[in-house]
């Protein structure tokens, strides 16, 4: 019971992130590479002033942040740059679906093939999502978006992988964001994206940089040792939905049936999947 509370605590992070993120530059508060900056800024400060407050060191000469940190960089500056031009829905669900299989190919390669019970339940979930976050009307698909968001999600299909080993999740959370910090920072930059901050969006990404990332993605590192792949691709297709559905408590936006019946898809396929590894 307690790790399926600190799992789902997790995917409402990362749920909340996307709320945030929302917020900020739908508002106008933010552009998508500046909320990226701040937010890997903020993460950064928190974990290592963490890490230092409990006597520890933050190891950044390690051969663990070749992955952990260029994974967490290529997930960045992928994701704020493919949503320039790609549909929000889309782009998420691109995103979550290569991720899915990035982590299920890498199960597969090591050996241990999913069940057909978490094969069967992942495929209902990722059904689930595609009703609820396919575009309505004309999809228009941006060749150049769509390849960044396939980097992303493949930087943080590797990302979640290399937090299977680490040691500690705090310090190695903290290593990978200050790492990140000035590649992710650098290569935005340099992709000419225009700094259009207000005090609102300082706040949001910093709240997201600090909170739902940097002691998200510390939580993730927890948990990942104590989920197969799989499940941990399965699971985070709920994230999008859970995101949804705080846009609807929170921002007051819509809900209709699509959303009820792609929601019930997504958990009753997390939950074919899970239950599963559970019994095994």
């Amino acid at each position: 019971m307690r790790l399926i509370f600190l799992t789902a605590l997790t995917m409402c992070a990362f749920a909340a992130n996307s709320i945030l993120n929302r917020m900020a530059i739908d508002s106008g508060a933010s552009d998508p590479a500046g909320f990226a900056i701040v937010r890997v800024l903020a993460g950064a400060l928190v974990l290592t002033a963490l890490v230092l407050a409990r006597g520890g060191d933050v190891p950044l000469r390690n051969r663990r942040r070749l992955i952990g940190a260029g994974s967490l960089s290529v997930y960045m500056i992928g994701f704020s740059i493919a949503y320039l031009t790609l549909d929000a829905g889309l782009g998420a669900l691109v995103l979550f679906a290569v991720v899915q299989i990035t982590m299920f190919a890498f199960t597969a390669a090591s050996g241990t093939l999913p069940t057909r019970q978490q094969l069967a339940g992942a495929a209902i979930a990722l059904g689930g999502l595609a009703c609820v976050l396919w575009p309505s009307g004309t999809v228009r698909v941006d060749p150049v978006g769509t390849a960044l968001m396939v980097a992303a999600g493949i930087g943080w299909a590797a990302y979640s992988l290399a937090g299977r080993s680490e040691p500690d999740a705090l310090q190695g959370t903290a290593a990978n964001f200050v790492i990140a910090l000035p590649v992710t920072t650098l290569a935005l930059l340099v992709t000419g994206a225009e700094w259009q901050m207000t005090g609102l969006g300082y706040l949001l990404a910093a709240v997201s940089g600090c909170i739902t990332s940097g002691l998200g993605y510390a939580l993730w590192y927890r948990v990942l040792p104590n989920l197969a792949p799989t499940v941990a691709a399965v699971v985070q297709l709920s994230v999008p939905v859970i995101a949804i559905l705080g846009g609807v408590v929170l921002l007051g936006e819509s809900a209709n049936a699509r959303l009820i019946v792609g929601a019930s898809l997504v958990l009753g396929g997390i939950a074919l999947a899970v239950l599963r590894r559970q019994q095994s």
